[in-house]
């Protein structure tokens, strides 16, 4: 009985040994800011910077997706820099403008109790004069 293939004995030894395989660096993909941008876009769209984050990470991920990865970080930069300066604008102004109107308030509250005396009119004044 005669079969073509070949048996295990006839195999050649299989060396065990494995070839150092070049090393690659392989760096993660960059990210987008696609949620962080859609956020400032609807909630804090502070002097449309929240728009033009939107804008650099849909691009960015565009470049991702075709395999342009260094497109893909210069536009994820941009975006990361843009939804930075909108958050920061949109949290910092509030919170400024409350601070200066309790400023204005706590000024003129001491303002008006410095000047109190020149306000009040004294009806009771000196009997004599009207006599």
């Amino acid at each position: 009985m005669d079969t073509s293939y070949p048996r295990e004995d006839y195999l050649p030894a299989l060396s065990h040994k494995r070839e150092p395989s070049p090393t690659i660096l392989t760096s993660s993909p960059p990210r987008d800011h696609l949620i962080w941008s859609i956020f400032n876009t609807i909630y804090m769209n502070f002097c449309c910077l929240g728009f033009v984050a939107l804008a650099f990470s849909v691009k960015a991920r565009d470049r991702k997706v075709a395999g342009d990865v260094e497109a893909a970080q210069r536009f994820s930069s941009k975006a990361r820099c843009y939804n930075a300066l909108a958050t920061a604008g949109s949290v910092v102004l509030p919170l400024l403008l409350a601070a200066l109107v309790i400023t204005g308030v706590i000024h003129l509250s001491k303002l008006a109790q410095e000047s109190v005396g020149f306000f009040t009119y004294q009806f009771s004044g000196s009997d004599d004069e009207d006599k």
